[in-house]
């Protein structure tokens, strides 16, 4: 129901009124929040095109196969790699966050609308 209510929402909605939903953190801050970019970049995946998918938000590549080895830790019962995982996650979420502001790291910022 979810995943459906996403797809409409990025195939139907944002090409017929180009109204996304805005980063309430950078409209506050002006910098970019770990999570800047995702719905474009899921966009770029439904079309296939993983490489603009990357230069939209390169964290999901990262973090989507460490939530996966961490859902098989949960179910195997694999404590202590369930419990690094997580905080292997939220490190790379904190520097993602952090790295991505600074000019040095601008390669990381969301890419604009093209």
């Amino acid at each position: 129901m979810i995943g459906g209510a996403g797809y409409l929402y990025l195939k139907v909605w944002l090409p017929l009124t180009g109204i996304g939903i805005p980063c309430v953190f950078h409209e506050v801050t002006g910098l970019y929040c770990p999570g800047c970019g995702i719905t474009r970049s899921l966009g770029a995946i439904l079309r296939l095109d993983i490489h603009e998918a990357f230069r939209y938000n390169m964290l999901i590549f990262i973090l989507a196969p460490l939530y996966l080895l961490y859902k098989l830790a949960v179910k195997k019962g694999w404590v202590n790699l369930e419990n690094g995982l997580l905080y292997s996650m939220l490190g790379l979420t904190i520097s993602f966050g952090i790295l991505r502001n600074i000019p040095i790291f601008s390669w990381m910022e969301p890419t604009s609308f093209t």
